[in-house]
């Protein structure tokens, strides 16, 4: 694979760009792998990429019924943080967010990282209390965050009006280094690195069944024929259920629609992220001047990758009380993921009960932030069968009574 840089883009305009090699690789899938990823979005391709470079095992398989990085990968807002309050989570959310900032590096990609900082905004003296919680859990914990007062929010978002008519701004949870990166180029970044370490990205390849034997895994079957494997990786957000279900076991888990929108582009005006967990609305700027805004997931269970009506009338309604300006724009385009929700909010990283079977699911509506992270610690368990990360983030915990609440910190999609 070819290094890129900027010399590289001098002496590709010298050959009018005639000597460009593709940046994956489109094999035939083989008969066996040591290893099977199914689904090739981030958290996928980051569990085939740190299998590759940090455990040495590089015959492996990631299949994508679509296309890579089609699903939630392609679909989300961006937004990179830590300030989780649980130990489990905020360790996860902290290596990805100190990954992602020496991922263009590691990967010779340019991901975009922007670390341009995130507020969680306290409009009710509930949030003020919880806020202040978080920010005394993270300090113990070693994630840099602080609770900051409503000028100093000012301060940081000129436009952003303070006096709301239902919900002041009375403060806001403040991580300045968390922020924001480009999802396509996450994804692209690491397909072409898994490609360039022998690994095979076989996309419009769907998993129809899992095959067994005696309480262990075999391989699978697929759109494009059958495939054995030593160990499988079972990656594929809102549709982990199903996935489940032909392995023979269920999850914890439902799938709800999670939807978002962009402005049309307009001049910068805002160069943090903010979110608004109590009127449920988020808003960030794109490199391209559009205004990037979310919500909250849908209330009833779906599959649906379209938006709705009722979620531009709630979320923006919600976002215009503290950023008037907003109310002038036009919409440019709306969208949805399927997102894999838990009851506690927190992600499942497990063992199953086939032999074999690992599963990387529940993310609900964080799992573009914890990307870095989640294949680190996906492919340290499948590699030797634990991980000090993701661990506490195994399946039996629903059995035993060892929820990792993070129902506030998700609250409002994040």
């Amino acid at each position: 694979m070819k290094r890129y840089s900027a010399f590289a883009i001098a002496r590709e305009a010298l050959r009018h760009h005639t000597g460009w090699e593709r940046a994956w690789r489109s094999p035939e899938p083989k008969k066996h792998y040591d290893v099977i990823i199914i689904g090739a979005g981030g958290h996928g391709l980051a569990t085939a990429y740190h299998l590759g470079k940090d455990h040495g095992i590089r015959n492996v398989a990631i299949l994508e019924k679509g296309w890579l990085g089609g699903g939630n990968t392609g679909r989300n807002t961006t937004i990179i943080r830590s300030n989780y309050l649980q130990d489990p989570s905020a360790a996860i959310y902290e290596k990805s967010r100190s990954l992602y900032e020496t991922l263009s590096q590691d990967l010779n990609y340019n991901i975009m990282f922007s670390p341009r900082g995130v507020i969680m905004l306290a409009q009710t003296e509930h949030e003020v209390r919880g806020y202040k919680r978080t920010a005394q859990a993270n300090a113990l914990q070693g994630v840099k965050t602080e609770f900051i007062s409503p000028q100093r929010v000012k301060e940081l978002v000129p436009i952003i009006s303070l006096d709301g008519p239902r919900y002041p701004v009375l403060g806001g949870l403040w991580q300045s280094r968390g922020g924001t990166a480009r999802h396509d180029a996450v994804a692209w970044g690491y397909a072409r690195a898994c490609s360039d370490m022998g690994m095979d990205i076989i996309q419009k390849c769907e998993v129809t069944g899992i095959t067994t034997e005696g309480g262990r895994v075999k391989g699978v079957e697929t759109s494009r024929g059958a495939i054995t494997c030593g160990k499988l990786g079972i990656v594929v957000a809102g549709h982990s259920g199903h996935l489940a279900d032909m392995a023979g076991f269920r999850l914890p888990i439902e799938s709800v629609a999670l939807q978002a929108l962009v402005s049309e582009p307009i001049k910068p005006c805002m160069d943090v992220v903010v979110m608004a967990n109590t009127v449920h609305g988020y808003m960030s700027q794109s490199d391209k001047g559009e205004m990037v805004i979310g919500g909250g997931a849908d209330g009833y269970n779906n599959y649906t990758q379209r938006g709705s009506f009722h979620h531009i009338e709630e979320t923006v309604r919600a976002l215009i009380e503290t950023f008037p300006m907003i109310s002038r724009l036009k919409m440019l385009r709306q969208w949805g993921g399927i997102v894999d929700m838990t009851g506690d909010r927190s992600p499942i990283l497990s063992k199953t009960p086939v032999e074999g079977i690992f599963m990387n699911c529940g993310w609900g509506t964080g799992g573009f932030k914890a990307i870095p992270g989640s294949g680190f610690a996906m492919a340290e368990l499948m590699a030797r069968g634990g991980s000090s990360i993701a661990d506490p983030f195994s399946m039996t915990r629903f059995r035993e009574g060892r929820f990792i609440d993070e129902s506030v910190a998700a609250g409002v999609a994040h």
